[in-house]
């Protein structure tokens, strides 16, 4: 089957456009959460998600409902984390890891109340790009300009926050602001990432892009460039990959992105002994 072909079919443009609209927030957003070693915030989020998605499931909502009703639920879980770190003298890992279990096991009771997991929740977990709609493209786009609006609006204050929180907050910068920008943002990405590469590999998707990048990139704005490039190209791929060899989505574009990273990283040490 040549490009042509493969582009002439409805689902695969539609699966194209919406990976790369979500690959560039996934690589710009793990850019700021690989350096603030705050890479498994969207584990944890992922987790939650799979609640909400099992909650949705359980109450039979289509799937552009579904996403309308997952994202105000991983939103407050995101704050929840930040207040639980802030409030409860916990470090961040640990309130990432207490929503994410709670998350996980609200998904896993309701699906065993609905009498065990399903196909639809399965294509959840581990993804289905290619049944994306029309109206879950619309609602990726303008989440899409959401996202970047908000990067694009805080980009001085989350790269201050970013390098050195003590110093910003020094300089006047609301830290907490833009940690809850930076998680909320995040959130927002990841219900977005579910229809990608899956609940299950979402945080692939937020890191690997972004240490490829980190890699061989000279500067901060670089490294962003770099990683939403990377992001696009090994979603591409990916998916034009599985169609054309009818492997799993979500999976391929996550082996795609390791085997971009393993290559960055041999270039990196290829140039040093230069």
């Amino acid at each position: 089957m040549d490009i042509a072909e493969m582009l002439s079919y409805g689902f695969m443009q539609r699966a194209l456009i919406g990976g790369a609209l979500i690959a560039i927030l996934c690589s710009v957003l793990g850019v700021f959460l690989v350096l603030r070693r705050l890479s498994l915030i969207g584990d944890g989020l992922a987790h939650v998600t799979f609640g909400s998605v099992a909650l949705a499931l359980f109450f039979r909502l289509h799937s552009v409902y579904m996403t309308l009703a997952i994202i105000p639920v991983v939103l407050a879980c995101a704050m929840g984390i930040l207040k639980l770190a802030q409030k409860a003298r916990i470090y961040g890992d640990a309130a990432i890891g207490i929503v994410s279990a709670l998350g996980i096991a609200t998904g896993v009771m309701l699906a065993s109340i609905a009498g065990g997991f399903n196909v639809d929740l399965f294509s959840y977990l581990f993804g289905n790009i290619l049944s994306i709609t029309s109206s879950e493209l619309v609602i990726a786009a303008l989440l899409f300009a959401v996202v970047i609006t908000g990067v694009a609006i805080f980009y001085n204050d989350l790269f201050a926050s970013t390098f050195d929180e003590e110093l910003a907050k020094s300089s006047g910068i609301d830290t907490d602001r833009i940690n809850a920008v930076l998680v909320l943002l995040t959130a927002l990405t990841v219900v977005l990432a579910m229809k990608v590469v899956g609940i299950m590999l979402i945080s692939a998707l937020l890191i690997l892009p972004a240490v490829s990048a980190l890699q061989l990139a000279k500067g901060f704005k670089t490294a962003i460039v770099s990683a939403a490039c990377i992001g696009v190209g090994t979603v591409v791929v990916g998916i034009s990959f599985s169609f054309a060899m009818n492997l799993p989505t979500g999976a391929t574009i996550v082996i795609i992105n390791f085997l971009t990273f393993i290559s960055a990283f041999a270039a990196r040490n290829l140039l040093r002994r230069r």
